[in-house]
């Protein structure tokens, strides 16, 4: 197995393209479990960990441009107000040791729909910024970006540079159902972003898919009939639950099955959403 070990952008991106099946690392939290259990053993791996240019965070007209490498426990201390539900989601991630090494990039590459990052970028709109050295710089919509079970949209001779999110205009939250509280992968989870300015609430659901998805008939459903100068109905807080419910597709495994993700993101959207709801009426009326 080859070992590269670029120091900047240019270098990470010239190897990629002369090594397309290249393998990056930077916290390796998925890729070593993989071959240390053997169910993966790549030609080469790609270490990115001395390319500086993905351990920033920058603000620019209200958008956050977050480098892929960030590490969850940045992302946790110094984005909580302005990215809430991605900080949330990042409190939950396998043990300090895991959130002080792995990144939201690592979670994009490896696109596990258990990742816990995923609902929380799907939910507020985040947009994965990718890059080639022959290709150039491409942005993708969250929502693109999962093509299928541990598929994304990247191309063999790309690679994740930064994602892009702008600051929460309205409360978000994450909610997460394991088999225990920490180190477990997600049963199911479920992210809930509201933007009134705009009328509307994102989605994201993690788990319960062969890829994180948006349950777009709830969100649908809200921007009809929700009341943002009013309480929460309970039938439309009810019937938003069912959509999201049906918005999943999940199967039975050994963490849990298909009937209880199904309720358990009812239950977690109405929770989410309730929550959200709440904060966001305190607001307005202070």
């Amino acid at each position: 197995m080859d070992f590269l070990r670029p120091t900047t952008w240019a270098e990470a991106l010239a190897a990629k393209a002369d090594q397309p099946e290249a393998v990056p690392i930077q916290g390796g939290t998925d890729v070593m479990v993989e071959i240390n259990f053997d169910v993966h053993r790549p030609v080469s791996l790609l270490d990115l960990n001395k390319v500086a240019e993905l351990q920033t965070i920058e603000l620019v007209d209200g958008v956050y441009r977050v480098g892929a490498g960030v590490p969850y426990v940045r992302i946790i201390e110094e984005l909580p107000g302005a990215l809430p539900g991605l900080a949330q989601a990042a409190r939950t991630v396998g043990s300090p040791q895991i959130r002080n090494r792995g990144s939201v990039g690592g979670n994009l590459g490896a696109a596990s729909p258990a990742g816990d990052s995923h609902p929380p970028l799907l939910a507020a709109d985040a947009v994965i910024e990718v890059e080639s050295r022959d290709g150039g710089v491409r942005l993708i919509p969250a929502h693109e970006f999962y093509l299928g079970v541990k598929r994304s949209a990247l191309r063999p001779d790309e690679l994740i540079r930064a994602f892009h999110m702008k600051s929460a205009e309205g409360p978000q939250y994450f909610s997460k159902v394991g088999t225990r509280n920490a180190m477990v992968i997600a049963v199911c989870s479920f992210a809930v972003a509201l933007h009134p300015a705009e009328r509307r609430v994102g989605t994201g659901i993690g788990s319960a898919a062969p890829t994180p998805r948006r349950a777009l008939e709830a969100e649908e459903f809200l921007a009809g009939e929700l009341d943002w100068d009013a309480r929460l109905d309970p039938a439309v807080l009810r019937r938003f639950g069912e959509l999201c419910a049906a918005a999943a597709s999940p199967i039975d495994d050994v963490r849990g099955t298909a009937d209880y993700r199904r309720h358990a993101i009812a239950v977690m959207a109405r929770r989410t959403l309730t929550w959200a709801w709440n904060d966001y009426r305190k607001v307005r009326a202070a």
